[in-house]
């Protein structure tokens, strides 16, 4: 397994890096695609010495496909250009904190018995919200890992973007 990362500073906090040859960003990767949200698929994996012990994907509240489709396209917090992270009771179709991939996986570490060393790997973006900030440090979650380049690679105003072929 290819694990070659590096870290870089992110809101004060030490955030590190990886290849997507990572086995954890694979999965996380895999856990993205069952996300119903096709504008930020996001899905995460929270390991402990070395195995996967939560993943989870973030749940969008619109399920009806032509409100999908049409937040795709005006998606009123990107129309104000809100930056990532910030204010997503802005637009019903954006995804609120408490429904995001690093959330949910990590209410789930905090109903099990699960202790240890745990690192999460997200596959989807390149920050993480107050919201789920707030809930990985509840989880006692120690490092967290993003994809190289994910600043780019998943920032819809960065011309790098992959957003729509993310998993081909």
């Amino acid at each position: 397994m290819k694990n070659t990362h590096s870290s870089i500073a992110r809101d004060n906090k030490i955030i590190f890096t990886v290849d997507e040859s990572n086995v954890f960003m694979k999965k996380a990767k895999e856990v993205a695609r069952l996300s119903n949200d096709k504008q930020q698929s996001v899905g995460v994996v929270i390991v402990c010495n070395g195995e996967i012990v939560a993943e989870d994907s973030n749940r969008n509240s619109l399920t009806n496909k032509k409100l999908i489709d049409l937040h795709q396209k005006f998606c009123i917090r990107h129309l104000l250009k809100v930056p990532s992270g910030k204010h997503y009771w802005i637009c019903p179709g954006c995804v609120p904190g408490e429904k995001h991939a690093e959330s949910r996986a990590s209410k789930k570490i905090l109903k099990s018995e699960i202790t240890g060393d745990l690192e999460i790997y997200t596959w989807g973006h390149w920050v993480c919200c107050d919201t789920c900030i707030k809930n990985m440090k509840k989880a006692d979650i120690k490092k967290f890992f993003f994809l190289d380049k994910s600043e780019n690679f998943f920032n819809p105003k960065h011309p790098e973007n992959i957003l729509g072929r993310q998993f081909d």
